[in-house]
């Protein structure tokens, strides 16, 4: 079912489980301060400490290799590299991160590293709007290149950006993530240059690294979207909705221009690209990197249902997509809510294959928040075990079918800070026990590795 040379791996983000915040010359991120106001976080939980890698990192590496783990994506902290995204360089941020690679490749990890996971320097938001204001893709060009410079001689699979619709849609859009801003046009600025920014890092990789032999993409997150019913109405609904979800990014990256739905109902809201700027985005990812949770029902919309904002299911755009999300009643749902549908990963995987000509795919996150209250029922997560068996298996029918699918990243290596909800929502193969920071694998984590062993790529350790 699987390849022999297919890439099988877990990740992590900086900031959900690497604490020592206000060490070694760490600045803070936005979600230092989103985390620090009162009412955003719940129970006003933070990462300051969050799976403390930082100082455990070593550990952690070795608990891969157990399961038998072949590669790790994790993201490197822009603020612990330069504290406030702009100046000099933090050496100990540095030293830390060639450690952790060092670390995995000494027990035969292959690192897969994200530059941006959603923790911008607080210095760039305050004095210069984020990623809505343009002067952000030369900062993120220096940056990409410090990383490239310092960590390129062993990292040969890098990600620019992880999910760019979550940090425009929950960051500027509703509020939910840093920086917490509430806008309706917002969104739109800060994802046009959260791509120019890409293809930017992009542009300085190809050029100025190509010696070091790697691979560079981008990363974006998409829930698989069926029409309610058969009707021509509710087709071109669930197309519209995955267009203003998945192509809003990947269009420009692999057409040259956003969708031009989107061009036609947010006309002037909609930013523009200039002609030099879309051929430093065509061609810009030697990979297409998904991540994919969840499915769900796609309808056109009647009077009523324009005026509701589905949060669950689109961020609070509907009144853009015009379209409505319903689920089955019949679908099993994660802790989080979200909608356990593994056809529905095969379908976005073709959807994928046929409107980007077959593209490299890896699925760079998938995995399954299980309600957790204590360590016995934590240790025995079934319905995660379930969540992998069946979402592998449909990732399989689909290379079977033609998609060029080369890897799958479990989500997640162990529990860690889950953003807006803390502490509550465990998504981890392994149990973490936050005062002892004890990790310990749960059935999941063994159900993983005899995938990996059954497929040929490793002996369980």
């Amino acid at each position: 079912m699987f390849p022999k040379d297919f890439v099988w791996g877990s990740a992590t983000a900086s900031y959900q489980i690497e604490g020592a915040v206000k060490e070694a010359g760490r600045g803070m991120s936005i979600w230092d301060m989103m985390c620090y106001t009162p009412g955003k976080i719940a129970n006003n939980e933070t990462g300051d400490v969050a799976c403390d890698h930082y100082h455990r990192f070593e550990a952690d590496v070795k608990l891969m290799k157990s399961l038998g783990l072949k590669a790790y994506r994790f993201s490197i902290a822009w603020p612990r590299i330069q504290a406030d995204g702009k100046g000099e360089v933090n050496p100990r941020g540095i030293a830390f991160y060639n450690k952790l690679i060092d670390c995995l490749l000494e027990h035969d990890i292959e690192p897969w590293v994200t530059l941006y996971h959603w923790d911008l320097p607080l210095a760039l938001q305050v004095e210069h709007d984020g990623w809505l204001n343009k002067d952000i893709v030369s900062y993120f060009e220096k940056y990409a290149r410090i990383c490239f410079e310092n960590f390129g001689d062993r990292v040969k699979h890098w990600i620019t950006l992880n999910e760019p619709w979550c940090s425009a849609v929950l960051g500027y859009g509703l509020g939910e993530h840093a920086p917490g801003r509430v806008s309706k046009v917002e969104p739109y600025l800060a994802a046009h240059n959260l791509l120019l920014s890409h293809a930017r890092a992009v542009k300085v990789y190809k050029t100025e690294f190509q010696d070091q032999g790697g691979v560079i993409g981008i990363t974006n997150n998409c829930d698989y979207r069926y029409p309610l019913t058969d009707s021509a109405q509710d087709r071109e609904a669930a197309q519209r909705s995955l267009e203003f979800f998945l192509a809003w990014f990947a269009d420009p990256v692999w057409k040259g221009d956003y969708p031009q739905v989107m061009r036609e109902v947010l006309g002037d809201r909609l930013p523009n690209f200039t002609e030099d700027e879309k051929k430093e985005l065509v061609g810009s990812s030697d990979f297409f990197g998904l991540n994919h949770y969840s499915s769900m029902l796609a309808s056109e919309p009647n009077a009523s249902q324009l005026e509701e904002l589905n949060l669950a299911g689109n961020g609070g755009m509907i009144d853009d997509q015009n379209v409505h999300l319903s689920v089955d009643p019949s679908w099993q749902q994660t802790h989080m809510g979200w909608n356990i549908v593994p056809d529905g990963c095969r379908r976005l995987l073709h959807w994928i294959k046929e409107r980007y000509g077959n593209p490299i795919i890896y699925i760079t996150e998938n995995g399954c928040a299980c309600d957790e209250p204590n360590k016995e029922i934590a240790l025995n997560d079934t319905m995660r075990a379930d969540f992998y068996k069946s979402y592998i298996k449909a990732s399989g029918q689909a290379i079977e079918e033609g998609v060029d699918l080369r890897g799958y990243f479990a989500w997640s290596l162990m529990d860690n800070f889950e953003w807006a909800h803390g502490y509550g929502q465990r998504f981890g193969m392994c149990h973490v026990d936050y005062e002892t920071q004890e990790r310990t694998p749960k059935l999941s984590a063994n159900v993983y590795s005899d995938i990996i062993a059954q497929n040929g790529v490793v002996e369980k350790v």
